[in-house]
């Protein structure tokens, strides 16, 4: 048979387009039924309430966010958690939140000391019988699906006057050259704003990241290292996570500190020599000791039973004595009751040794202080900053072996 030209050429070039058009599998595209939607605040009523409350204006809270999470689970006891600085808008938050969710009969603000995201009291909010916790000012830093009610991270993010920033950094480092941008979690989108705009005045602005922390983002235990830039652009209202920054990159030749609230740009420093000589003094006693005391942090999820249990088995694999003491707080005062024991590991925060473990009347080391001590690994020559880093040592929280937080039974519980 043939086309209506006659022509069986193209009547067999038709033939084959259609068989090759039928064999192509079709692109089927099935849409995802959006959810039913929970019951919506009013946005009028909820920016009524807010503009009237004493929340500032600067501060994010996301309190459109913390309702659409409260309406989902349906929660009538609601926990809140802040840091002391936020500690006095916690009232004015629960009552906004009361009074969109007639539901909510219940607002319980968590009072005790917040020093960043590992403290997160899931633990406490559920012994309260809170059924949502709503975490403030840190990052997401322990895991949702670890936490023992729902935990929803609000972080406050603060707006800054940008503009203000990059104009000191202009005004210092005159010739455009590379420059690394790091702070703490509240200006993380002053800082990308900040890139921009120094990237369009001719600077190379890098946000360095240590995963699984946000670009830029820097803890007060966790930092990246190996900063290439020869001078960090540090955004915080405070030195303590700034030196975290400063103890893992030695190499680092200019350290300025932009303060967002005095609207300041400071040089900073770090005596490396100082703090490495206290460090090693400390470690080199505690490898001559006999008696180990192991504290357990419990202020939040500071502790993990993970490293726990690692650490109780290298000081038995070198024949020393140890028990272990859970603390929330840490102090010589407390430590001294115990004149007998020679040594102490916390694992807790890293800083505490660090910053603070010359002025206890023993050793107070930790996890990785103890490896050097051990001979389980050398001193670095740029402490590690690396407590909750993906790439951490064997000391750290989101090391392979302690990323579960428990034991290798899979419980919550340190095994012998």
């Amino acid at each position: 048979m043939s086309t209506l030209d006659g022509s069986e050429n193209t009547y067999i070039a038709i033939e084959e387009s259609k068989e090759e058009t039928k064999k192509k599998p079709r692109r089927v595209i099935r849409r995802r039924r959006r959810e039913q939607q929970t019951p919506s605040v009013d946005p009028l009523f909820l920016e009524k309430l807010c503009k009237e409350s004493s929340l500032p204006k600067a501060y994010n809270f996301e309190v459109s966010k913390s309702l659409d999470r409260i309406y989902k689970l349906k929660s009538s006891h609601v926990a809140l958690q802040m840091p002391e600085g936020l500690l006095l808008y916690a009232t004015v938050l629960a009552d906004i939140l009361k009074r969109c969710a007639p539901f909510l009969t219940q607002v319980s603000v968590l009072g005790d000391v917040t020093y960043g995201a590992c403290c997160v009291d899931d633990l406490g909010a559920k012994a309260l019988g809170a059924s949502l916790l709503i975490h403030y000012g840190h990052s997401c830093l322990v895991p949702i699906q670890h936490t023992a009610v729902p935990c929803l991270y609000v972080f406050v993010e603060l707006q800054i006057d940008v503009q203000h920033m990059v104009d000191c950094v202009c005004a210092t480092v005159v010739n455009p050259q590379p420059l690394a941008l790091l702070g703490t979690i509240q200006f993380r989108q002053g800082l990308i704003q900040a890139k921009n705009l120094l990237d369009d005045r001719g600077y190379q602005s890098v946000l360095p990241q240590v995963k699984p922390l946000s670009p830029g983002e820097v803890l007060g235990c966790t930092s990246p290292k190996d900063i290439e830039e020869e001078i960090v652009i540090f955004c915080a209202d405070g030195r303590f996570h700034l030196e975290s920054t400063l103890i893992s990159n030695p190499q680092v030749l200019h350290f300025f500190r932009y303060d967002p609230y005095s609207k300041t740009l400071t040089k900073e420093s770090y005596d490396h020599r100082m703090m490495k000589d206290l460090r090693l003094t400390s470690i080199q006693k505690a490898a001559a000791a006999t008696k180990f005391g192991i504290i357990l942090g419990t202020l939040g999820r500071q502790g993990n039973p993970a490293i726990l249990q690692r650490v109780r088995r290298l000081l038995k694999k070198h024949k020393k004595q140890s028990f272990v003491m859970l603390l929330s707080e840490i102090s010589p005062v407390k430590l001294s009751l115990l004149s007998e024991i020679d040594a102490w590991i916390q694992i807790a925060c890293p800083r505490l040794s660090v910053d603070w473990g010359h002025h206890f009347p023993v050793p107070v080391l930790s996890p990785y202080e103890l490896h050097v001590a051990l001979n389980e690994c050398d001193f670095m020559s740029s402490y590690p900053m690396d407590f909750y880093s993906n790439d951490g040592g064997p000391w750290s929280n989101y090391n392979e072996n302690n990323k579960s937080r428990s034991c290798e039974c899979g419980k919550d519980t340190v095994c012998q």
